[in-house]
């Protein structure tokens, strides 16, 4: 009857209850099926997302996510022993946790708005791999996507709360200035997600590491990874992406660095006084074609002028804001407002629409995730996909402004060697921040990560 009276949010549910009893009787392709047939309805519900109440839109917890999740299980846990997971059930399993996240994106904006197409990592960089670490109830997974090779799985015995608890050690040791306590969890993690592949990513032939974040794994730097020696970062270029199905595939490279840079150094609405922002604008001003808006200028109106008559392939906000799970909690301050997400939108793809480019690069160098919202980086991710940017570099923490001031001096001077994709100047820059003693503690320079197109 659901599916005669076309009830897409009925249909869903009784395929899930179907493949949880297929599965129960030990039928795991008929499960798989059943599964697959109600994430398809769950893609054809987000088109219509913002008209099916926001009941529907706050339960994606509870009643959305979990099909993705146990799809995901049955895809990679019903193997008989012995064998290894057919790469068929390999590549399913990326597809459902790519959908996964454009199902997030889309419940995020309330509306169904993200645009999909269809990517592999061999059409986009060839010294690239593309990692999916994936949380499941009692195992850790890991895929790795690699150039013209055979997909690779490793699956790593270790629980859903002891994956999180580590995270959740790690996020909150690095914001520590005075203490050490980020090595263990930082070890911890490298072994489960990186030791394992080691053999499959050769820095010799792979150069960047392109990471599919799932679950709390977007609530930490991938670049504070430890392997008892040294951080992730000190081998790799990293990138996050919420997906390759989200990426534009153009280089910085190729484009002349015309920067609209704004911010704030003084006290708004409560918020600090950011005195380093005066210095951060100074050196991109050094380094580049710009053009400013500080303080009483950093206005909505002046941006969005300044936008609507010239191109500015990098926009570069300096200024307090917040990334969370909440549309309406994620926000940019101005001098005289807060933009939101969905005003960000406006402002940036106006130019589109009088047959401009879309913007490159949009970095946000004082943003911080929302305190306490596990999450927040759904914000960071949507503000990267919202804003029509192919890139955004955030920070995960509020940063120390003289360390972010030093790090944006060395990005833009690494970006304009030419020689240098994104990723690899966000590389160069942190690295020299680790390399200094006051800046060593990677609270000053892994907050830093680049959301997107990495080229």
């Amino acid at each position: 009857m659901s599916q005669q009276i076309k009830a897409p949010d009925i249909s869903y549910l009784w395929l899930w209850q179907l493949g949880r009893i297929q599965q129960a009787q030990g039928k795991p392709e008929k499960a798989i099926y059943s599964y697959l047939e109600a994430v398809n309805l769950i893609g054809s519900l987000s088109q219509d997302i913002a008209s099916v109440g926001r009941e529907f839109q706050f339960s994606f917890q509870n009643s959305i996510e979990p099909v993705y999740r146990e799809l995901v299980s049955l895809l990679l846990e019903t193997t008989p022993p012995g064998q290894v997971v057919s790469q068929n059930n390999l590549s399913q399993a990326i597809n459902v946790i790519e959908s996964l996240k454009v199902a997030e994106l889309d419940n995020f904006f309330r509306a169904d708005c993200v645009d999909i197409v269809s990517r592999k990592i061999d059409e986009i960089d060839p010294s690239a791999a593309v990692i999916y670490p994936i949380i499941l109830k009692d195992h850790l997974h890991v895929i790795v996507s690699k150039p013209n090779q055979p997909l690779v799985h490793h699956q790593i015995n270790v629980s859903q709360t002891e994956v999180e608890a580590t995270i959740k050690q790690l996020s909150e040791a690095l914001v520590i200035r005075s203490r050490r306590d980020f090595y263990e969890p930082g070890q911890k993690l490298y072994n489960w997600v990186i030791r394992p592949i080691a053999e499959e990513i050769n820095p010799e032939q792979i150069k960047t590491l392109v990471f599919v974040p799932d679950g709390s794994f977007r609530n930490i730097p991938m670049a504070t990874l430890y392997d008892g020696e040294k951080y992730l970062i000190e081998t790799y270029s990293i990138a996050i992406t919420p997906g390759l199905q989200l990426l534009s595939d153009k280089s910085i490279k190729q484009l002349d660095l015309k920067v609209l840079a704004g911010g704030l150094t003084e006290e708004r609405y409560g918020f600090s006084p950011l005195i380093y922002v005066a210095d951060e604008i100074a050196t991109i001003q050094s380094e580049t074609a710009s053009t400013v808006l500080l303080n009483e200028d950093f206005t909505n109106q002046l941006i969005r002028q300044k936008l609507e008559f010239t191109n500015y392939p990098i926009v570069h906000f300096a200024t307090h804001g917040q990334f969370s799970s909440q549309l309406d909690e994620t926000f940019i301050l101005a001098w005289d407002s807060r933009i939101n997400i969905l005003e960000l939108d406006s402002l940036l793809t106006e130019k589109t629409l009088t047959g401009r480019t879309p913007i490159e690069l949009l970095i946000l160098s004082a943003c911080q995730t929302a305190s306490g919202d596990n999450r927040a980086t759904l914000g960071l991710a949507g503000m990267a996909v919202k804003a029509g940017a192919r890139s955004t570099v955030g920070t995960l923490w509020s940063v120390n402004d003289q360390a972010s001031s030093e790090l944006m001096s060395q990005f833009y001077r690494f970006l304009n060697q030419k020689q240098f994709n994104k990723s690899e100047a966000l590389r160069e820059a942190q690295l020299k921040l680790l390399n200094t003693s006051f800046f060593r503690h990677p609270f000053y320079w892994s907050s830093y990560i680049l959301v997107g197109n990495w080229l």
